[in-house]
């Protein structure tokens, strides 16, 4: 059995999810857990009543699901706004001079935003929105950076209903283009341009491409971050200022029906084209604010920082889940790692951050440079790490709790999905932890983990299943219901079959495996990735693997290795033997690998997760696709120098 780590007392009794406990008569956190999964109805209705979810006008039922699980609605008849819950009320109360969020630019520019200073802003741009022609229900596009505007357009777009579409300044303009057309975007926000590792990104420019490439008539309102020249097209073009300036800082927040659509969050399409997730009102309230209120125990004195951009749906999850609690929350510009090794520390330091959060790559990324580059800086102020995105192996889960978290702040490895905006699975704070758990089912989501058949498996390898509906789940995919259905729905009739790979152990503890089809099938077995990975990554000198599985002749599949090794370590073929060594010894010779690849980089998105599926495609001699996602793309170009070279 793998070692208990045990949350302080301190922590339990003033944390929120005790005090909720106390409130409704639960003695244990698993009974809490057991209670909010089998009656999902008394669950959200106090979750919500506990959230402070303010509404227009008050709902008559719970949840529908007449129309079938898949097309469930949940608060039937309310009327409100994130924007005026997440924003409005605090502007509007004694809390209106606290912080709302804190920015840093790359440039070290600092600006702060109080929840006034929001509210007065987003109220302007709102404004300019309806003059711009924008109504209920159309979609704004934000082509924008981690800069303070990206907070204000979404704000303002949620004010007047418009449905608000984040995208990836990342992207190339054909993966912009498809997204702006597929949405029927009418109009877009974007800025001309915006600092990454010392270089300017012109970010317009990107923009009017992507542009070319659509039939729609979008407008387009311009951020002048950098006040850099670009092309300005009469009559579509709008400078952020001019329209802004000439606008009152009143409008108030449109009530729209709990299931009107708030954001259309697209997956990345690495594995085919696009899909645009619906996510209403009342979920984007919701999910949010509940993983951050009960699991991160965010409190208003708080200052919340998770690396991401707001393509990602950490972004807009960050944004509106803190902002709910009257919360403080830090964006930044910029790479992690830029202009030094120990940038996310400073940040920490600078502005007292309580919770800190990223995916598991950024993770390994942060920890191969060295503790060195911590110990510069003081984070005690410290009191919660959390993990998503990918599995997060237990040596960088031990680093966390132990280096980062000074043995004492619980790390909320957490698993979810854009197409959820929330949490499946999670830790509460005050639960003792093993490494790598991802802890129990989240608060009012029915999950399971089956085997192939549909059957509930203890002790092995499954599927990460969902046996009733939550709020946040997406309503349908936009302008394609059936895809919708067969993706999540077809599998198990009246069961969400998410598509990661999860284990619940002895002691009732949740893991997660990474995605299915990510698996790699030896001999009959499958092994996720995850798994191998972690055990290279403890091999002294490894910074960092990726592991996929190739054809073979015997068993199947058989696993390859592609390694990164810390800084100083030269490639020398006893430590690939080493490596060979220890993943035959820890999981049998079965699964030793058919080959170790050293490179000095593993291609990765922004959100820092590793792009496997791009690496086997370079192993297969396959089309990779587009790899405009791909934040160091000459990652797969060595790759494909190593893989001819072998």
């Amino acid at each position: 059995m793998r070692e208990l780590w045990y949350p302080p007392m301190e922590l339990i009794e003033n944390s929120n999810v005790k005090r909720f406990m106390d409130k409704y008569g639960f003695k244990d956190y698993r009974e809490l857990v057991k209670k909010s999964v089998d009656d999902i109805e008394w669950f959200w209705r106090v979750a919500a009543e506990e959230l402070g979810v303010h509404w227009f006008e008050p709902y008559k039922q719970i949840l529908d699901t007449s129309e079938g699980v898949e097309w469930a609605k949940w608060f039937i008849g309310g009327k409100m706004n994130i924007a005026y819950n997440a924003l409005d009320r605090h502007a509007e109360s004694r809390e209106r001079n606290r912080v709302a969020f804190i920015w840093k630019g790359e440039d070290g520019e600092v600006k702060k935003y109080t929840y006034r200073d929001l509210y007065v802003e987003a109220n302007r741009l709102a404004n300019a929105l309806k003059e711009l022609g924008v109504e209920k229900g159309d979609r704004v596009a934000l082509l924008l950076p981690m800069i303070p505007e990206t907070v204000v357009s979404l704000y303002a777009a949620l004010k007047i209903g418009a449905i608000v579409l984040p995208i990836f300044t990342g992207f190339g303009s054909s993966a912009i283009a498809t997204r702006l057309e597929h949405s029927g975007a009418k109009l877009l926000i974007t800025v001309d341009g915006t600092y990454r590792r010392g270089r300017i990104i012109k970010v317009k420019e990107i923009a009017d491409e992507s542009l070319s490439m659509v039939k729609n008539d979008i407008k387009t309102i311009v951020v002048n971050r950098m006040g850099i020249d670009f092309p300005w097209v009469e009559g579509r073009d709008y400078s952020w200022g001019e329209v802004c300036k000439r606008q009152s800082n009143k409008c108030d927040s449109l009530p729209v029906d709990s299931e009107h659509p708030a954001l259309l969050l697209y997956t990345s399409g690495t594995t085919g084209r696009p899909k645009g997730a619906v996510i209403s009102h009342i979920g984007g309230l919701l999910q949010p604010s509940r993983d951050i209120y009960f699991n991160l125990d965010l409190k208003p004195e708080d200052v919340f920082m998770w690396i991401t951009d707001i393509g990602w749906m950490m972004g807009p999850w960050q944004i509106i889940g803190v902002q709910n609690l009257c919360g403080t929350h830090v964006i930044f510009e910029g790479a992690i790692n830029y202009p030094a090794p120990d940038r996310i520390w400073s940040l920490i330091e600078e502005f007292g951050i309580t919770h800190l959060g990223g995916s598991a790559t950024v993770f390994r990324m942060l920890k191969g440079y060295g503790d060195e580059w911590i110990d510069k800086h003081d984070i005690s102020t410290l009191r919660m790490t959390g993990n998503t995105g990918e599995p997060l192996d237990p040596d960088t889960w031990q680093w966390l709790l132990e280096k980062v978290g000074r043995g004492v702040c619980p790390v909320i490895n957490l698993t979810g999905g854009t197409e959820l905006f929330g949490c499946l699975v999670l830790p509460l704070p005050i639960m003792p932890l093993k490494p790598s758990t991802v802890g129990l089912p989240a608060l009012g989501m029915d999950v399971d983990v089956f085997d192939d058949d549909g059957r509930p498996v203890r002790g092995e390898v499954g599927y990460l299943v969902c046996k009733k509906p939550g709020p946040s789940m997406t309503r349908g995919f936009w302008g394609e219901p059936e895809r919708y259905i067969e993706t999540y729905w077809s599998r198990w009739p009246g069961v969400w079959y998410h598509g990661d790979w999860a284990s619940i152990d002895e002691d009732g503890f949740w893991y997660l495996h990474g995605r299915a089809d990510d698996v790699i099938k030896i001999a009959g077995k499958r092994l996720g990735p995850a798994e191998v990975e972690s055990i290279i990554d403890e091999v002294e000198g490894v910074k960092e693997s990726a592991c996929i599985g190739v054809p073979d002749e015997v068993k199947g599949e058989a696993i390859v290795c592609f390694v990164t090794l810390k800084e100083g370590v030269e490639p020398n073929e006893e430590l690939v033997r080493r490596i060979h060594e220890r993943v035959v010894h820890e999981l049998g010779k079965p699964f030793a690998p058919k080959d170790i690849i050293i490179v000095r980089d593993l291609p990765r998105n922004r959100a820092g997760k590793i792009m496997r599926r791009m690496i086997r495609a370079v192993m297969a001699g396959q089309e990779i696709g587009d790899i405009s996602i791909v934040e160091n793309p000459e990652s797969l170009r060595e790759i494909e120098e190593a893989v001819k070279g072998k």
